[in-house]
């Protein structure tokens, strides 16, 4: 071959290398995938024990490849416990025959699927109010989901992608064991806090059927404003959400079928922080199940609530409970103690 056309041929491929080496070092080493919030990117949250941690909303590559390490089938843990077993559970995971077989668990209960939030635990302060409020109330099957391998995580882009995983793999969890036991959706009731809470409606609208029964409380706000994912009215035949720390750890708007406000969602009465505002919401739950009380006012909408300014629909309504409420809909006011018994009737 000619060697001036060799030498052509070395000095176009010595120029498209150049420019491709331009191109590679001009990219961001870890190049943006998603705005998760459409606020600022680096912004203070606290998690579910209401330490403060300056979280990044715009997930990077790097943060998919953490995302994608967490596989819940295998790292969920659902702890059972009945009255027979209060206090220590029975753990299983997804098609764990076995275990589920050698467990208390009875398809002729109720069920009861509780899902913690954000660097929470099983044995959180929020299991440790609702299991034994559910146990109490009525003789049912309790689950507690461990998904602590991704909500340990203080990088909050990766949590959050987890914790829509977690959802979806709750809700497969509940379709084996209907599937195993011949239990009903109709038979269910879920609940969550925090990130937990929009876990609750994800995990509700994977279950194939109508779950009857799905609580948020205090859902998350931060990431979850425009996320497609969060809490919706229809994940289930009966949605309710109880806001306490609204505007700040918690969803701002109504997301359910039916909205609680309590003392118009933040500041509760008897609490000097966001962290106790935001673990009020189980609190007050845990004690309608056990008595009842709480009585909501009606509102116009979400933001006549926040201003408790809710003097001109007569309607009421009870906060919470062990039973679906079928039919019901709209915002409610709920004034509260500022120490047990927090309900005033």
């Amino acid at each position: 071959m000619n060697t001036d056309i060799i030498l052509v041929r070395m000095l176009k491929l010595t120029a498209v290398f150049t420019i491709w080496l331009a191109v590679v070092s001009a990219a961001p080493a870890d190049p943006i995938l998603r705005k998760l919030d459409p606020t600022l990117r680096f912004q203070h949250e606290r998690d579910s024990t209401g330490k403060y941690h300056l979280v990044d909303m715009w997930m990077t590559l790097s943060d998919l490849a953490e995302a994608n390490r967490y596989s819940p089938v295998t790292d969920n843990v659902y702890h059972l416990f009945t009255r027979a077993n209060p206090t220590v559970s029975q753990p299983m995971h997804t098609n764990s025959i076995g275990l589920l077989q050698a467990s208390n668990y009875n398809n002729g209960r109720r069920t009861i699927v509780l899902i913690h939030g954000w660097r929470d635990s099983p044995i959180s302060d929020s299991m440790v109010a609702l299991i034994p409020a559910f146990l109490a109330a009525e003789d049912l099957n309790v689950f507690v989901v461990d998904w602590t391998a991704a909500s340990d995580s203080i990088n909050y882009p990766v949590v959050l992608s987890n914790a829509v995983e977690s959802g979806r793999a709750i809700g497969h969890f509940i379709n084996w064991l209907n599937e195993a036991t011949g239990s009903s959706p109709v038979q269910y009731h879920i609940v969550g806090h925090g990130l937990g809470g929009h876990q609750a409606g994800i995990a509700a609208r994977t279950v194939v059927g109508d779950v009857a029964y799905v609580t948020g409380l205090d859902p998350s706000m931060v990431g979850w404003i425009n996320h497609s994912d969060r809490f919706s009215p229809n994940d289930g035949s009966y949605t309710e959400v109880i806001h306490t720390n609204c505007g700040v750890n918690g969803y701002i708007s109504d997301l359910a079928q039916v909205d609680f406000y309590p003392n118009g969602g933040e500041s509760m009465p008897g609490c000097d922080s966001h962290a106790c505002d935001h673990a009020r919401s189980y609190f007050y739950f845990a004690e309608s199940i056990t008595t009842g009380g709480f009585t909501g006012r009606q509102c116009v909408n979400y933001l006549a609530a926040v201003l408790q300014t809710c003097n001109v629909l007569p309607g009421t309504l009870q906060m919470g409970g062990l039973r679906p409420k079928y039919g019901s809909s709209g915002v409610y006011l709920v004034w509260t103690n500022a120490a047990p018994p927090f309900s005033l009737n």
